[in-house]
């Protein structure tokens, strides 16, 4: 992507950077920058993974032994439920898009702003009332129905099951207001030349998030405003004895949480993307199938959701129907990760902290995706429902995959969004903590739950003991992975050295910028030639160029 202004700038350094641009505590409480509303959902995010981390810790050693060591049954089922709420709801949905994707989206597009910088900061705000919500639910009687508010049992248990939904209710709408204003800004703030063939993939998959945050969310919205109203009013939409139906909640649920987790999986694929060609020095293998596949998986993630329900007595042909189509979702994954293998065959390779969270990430998504195939198997999913498989299964995709692949894109545009280098040594380290740690913990897992180890209890038979034991020590590497890697990188900001404008040789509009970035992105507007992915040294043979 070689754009002609760049190059020759007249006043490189004279402009401050976004980060000094206004000073005070009161400019960054009330910006529009969409570098510094990314700055603030990051730490924010951060935060609330940092809290629902140490709930884990806490469940993963209260298993260390089949009794009971330091939590009655009560906290037990809160910390497990807190810990997957905090997780999806406030962290894992809002990690990679409203992290990430503010900050690089208009760059990478070369563009000054995202469409709507208000909305922005009001998606902020929004998103902070709603933890303040689950906050009060925590501190105020907790909540114990698991992350998935299943009826019957949350519209009878008497804990703070209105104020936590009210909370997820109020995210939502931090998460329409951002998909609405990804969408928009892709279709109108493109720089000149940038046509849809030349977005960076990355683009293309928070585009395809926004899509379905716009699309899905409403669903949830309802369906927790009626769970609201049937505890208040007592109307019967869920309970059989007034004529309603408990399913119907599964199935409103998983309508909305079946697409909830493609939010979660592919903006990671667009960071992967990203890692992949720019550390491979390599033009990106099949682009437009990386690119469309984003879509499909969009489009097919929302008729996917009855395989949540394969046990709940719904008819064999839903069962045929959902186990076929979710089969189907395995395609144009399974295209991503061969597009992204050929990527790194004959590339030439800088093994560094980013590149080596990318081939992590290949091995950990690769194993979470691929053990989905036998859950959405109906008669080995009879078996494996509600097991540990199921928890190994979802924690290797979200933890494994956008977990993985949030880290990795830290590292790689870290150097952009703080103007410093972290220390690459540090960072390698950490990611082989991490690695370690994480499949420890969960390869364990879908041993224990194919040997019929039920998921969310506390207690357990003598005979599981051993593996629980390796699952918790490796759940303590995975989080000694994490803190050290959080150590370095506050370490890098006070005492890193200073970063180029371009680290990595990428070339994608945001590398044209200085580091960190001006108020408003760029002295003049960039013009897009050809694709974003046209290195210099590489063979182009590959990959389709245009």
């Amino acid at each position: 992507m070689s754009t002609a202004v760049q190059s020759h700038d007249p006043h490189p350094a004279v402009e401050p950077s976004y980060l000094v641009s206004k000073r005070g505590l009161m400019s960054w409480l009330v910006t529009v920058d969409h570098k510094r509303l990314g700055l603030m959902y990051l730490a924010s995010v951060m935060f609330f993974f940092l809290i629902a981390g140490i709930l884990a810790i806490a469940l993963r050693t209260e298993l260390f032994t089949p009794d009971q060591d330091f939590m009655s049954a009560q906290t037990y089922n809160q910390v497990f439920t807190l810990h997957g709420a905090i997780m999806v709801f406030l962290f894992i949905i809002p990690s990679v898009p409203a992290a990430l994707g503010n900050f690089l989206l208009p760059l990478m597009l070369g563009a000054k702003d995202v469409a709507f910088p208000r909305l922005n900061l009001l998606s902020f705000y929004v998103y902070s009332v709603a933890a303040v919500f689950l906050i009060v639910a925590i501190l105020t009687s907790g909540l114990d129905t698991g992350w998935t508010f299943y009826t019957p049992y949350s519209t009878s248990t008497g804990t703070a099951v209105i104020t936590a939904t009210t909370g997820v209710f109020i995210a939502g709408f931090s998460s329409i207001l951002t998909g609405l204003n990804f969408v928009v800004t892709v279709h109108k703030m493109r720089a000149p030349g940038m046509n849809w063939n030349r977005m960076p993939l990355f683009v293309w998959a928070i585009y395809s998030t926004a899509v379905i945050q716009v699309l899905a969310t409403p669903v949830l919205a309802i369906t927790l405003l009626l769970l609201i109203i049937e505890r208040s009013l007592g109307i019967g939409i869920f309970d059989p004895a007034m004529g309603g139906d408990p399913v119907l909640f599964q199935h409103f649920f998983w309508f909305y949480s079946h697409p909830a987790v493609y939010i979660m999986i592919l903006p990671g694929f667009g960071i992967i993307s990203e890692i992949i060609t720019v550390h491979s020095r390599k033009h990106i293998f099949g682009y437009k199938a990386i690119a469309l596949s984003s879509v499909a998986i969009a489009v097919i993630s929302f008729v996917v959701w009855g395989h949540h329900l394969f046990v709940s007595g719904q008819s064999e042909l839903a069962g045929v129907l959902f186990s076929f189509l979710t089969f189907a979702v395995g395609v144009p994954t399974a295209i991503k990760v061969f597009s992204w293998v050929a990527t790194l065959y004959k590339g030439s390779i800088q093994y560094n902290t980013a590149c080596w969270y990318g081939m992590a990430f290949l091995w950990t998504f690769t194993v979470g995706g691929l053990t989905g195939l036998p859950l959405s198997t109906l008669a080995i999913d009879v078996h494996l429902h509600d097991t540990y498989f199921v928890v190994a299964h979802f924690h290797y995709v979200m933890v494994g995959g956008t977990v993985v692949a949030f880290i990795g894109g830290l590292h790689h545009w870290w150097p952009k969004m703080t103007g410093k280098m972290f220390n690459e040594t540090a960072g390698k380290i950490g990611c082989l903590l991490v690695f370690i740690g994480f499949n420890v913990t969960f390869m364990t897992q879908f041993f224990l739950g194919h040997q019929g180890m039920p998921r969310r209890y506390y207690a357990y038979l003598p005979e599981y003991q051993t593996m629980h034991q390796v699952s918790t020590i490796g759940s303590w590497i995975l989080a000694a992975g994490l803190l050290w890697t959080l150590i370095y990188l506050l370490h890098s900001l006070f005492k890193g050295e200073k970063a180029p404008s371009n680290p990595w040789g990428g070339v994608t509009l945001e590398w044209a910028t200085q580091s960190p970035p001006i108020e408003h992105n760029f002295h003049e507007t960039p013009h897009v030639h050809g694709s974003p992915y046209d290195f210099p040294e590489i063979d182009k043979s590959a990959g389709g160029h245009h």
